[in-house]
């Protein structure tokens, strides 16, 4: 039976052998008796979450006699990133805009709520920021996530304006929807999006929205970079290029003309 509070259909030991998969992927290797701290269960029913994962192919033992995911979750997170058609269309695109700007180009898919990195070609630079394939980012304090809260509907701009968590990323990060709403006008003013050191101090990024079929701000496509090499005056020239890159996006998944 679940428990008060619970809906009918939540499977307690399913929702913990899920944690326990995002415990290993946040802190690497564990023993069964950190996984049990941090389930707030015993040894022994960690170590049967674990040793279930492990027959599942999901997590394997290490010499040392610790715990950690194997394979298979990266295999699945793949699959669902491969779902994706529009990785495989727009990655010369992605190309295109490497080559004519030198840093590190990303594509980000809009879930609702955050931003999900799709596809990225890293600048060959040293000083670069290495985001994962798959990796969620706030909306409200990203280049991507911006662009696209920019170009939503407004019922569903101020949605989500209500719902977000607000945290300081950085000194930089806008958190009030006050403010955020004043550069999500700017945004719309001049078609492009900056975050400018909001997510991470050092780094800043241009980005702009690629709206598909329906006309919705689904994806976005960002330039990012160290601030002393994306300077306003490299902004002004990648934004150039960027603009018009994304309008051929949206054109080549279907958006309506303007």
């Amino acid at each position: 039976m679940p428990s008060k509070g619970e809906k009918y259909y939540f499977v307690s030991s399913l929702a913990k052998g899920l944690r326990v998969l995002e415990l290993l992927a946040a802190n690497g290797d564990m023993s069964a008796s950190r996984v049990a701290g941090h389930l707030d269960t015993s040894r022994a029913a960690s170590h049967r979450f674990l040793t279930t994962l492990r027959d599942l192919g999901y997590v394997e033992k290490t010499g040392e006699g610790q715990f950690r995911l194997t394979f298979k979750v990266v295999e699945l997170g793949m699959r669902k990133l491969d779902g994706f058609e529009i990785r495989h269309s727009v990655h010369p695109f992605l190309q295109e805009m490497a080559l004519a700007c030198g840093e590190t180009v990303n594509l980000g898919h809009w879930d609702g709520t955050a931003i999900v990195h799709l596809d990225k070609i890293n600048s060959t630079e040293v000083l670069r920021l290495d985001v994962g394939l798959g990796a969620l980012a706030p909306a409200y304090c990203t280049g991507l996530g911006k662009a696209v809260l920019a170009f939503l509907p407004e019922r569903e701009l101020e949605d989500y304006l209500q719902s977000v968590e607000w945290v300081a990323m950085s000194p930089k990060t806008i958190t009030s929807p006050e403010k955020l709403k004043a550069d999500i006008e700017k945004i719309r003013q001049r078609g492009y999006a900056i975050d400018d050191e909001e997510l991470s101090l050092g780094l800043r990024c241009v980005a702009a929205p690629v709206f598909d079929h329906t006309g919705r701000p689904t994806y976005a496509m960002s330039v990012s970079g160290p601030t002393q090499r994306m300077s306003k005056k490299k902004i002004d020239a990648i934004q150039e290029t960027l603009l018009p890159l994304c309008r051929r996006i949206s054109r080549l998944i279907g958006a309506p003309e303007n």
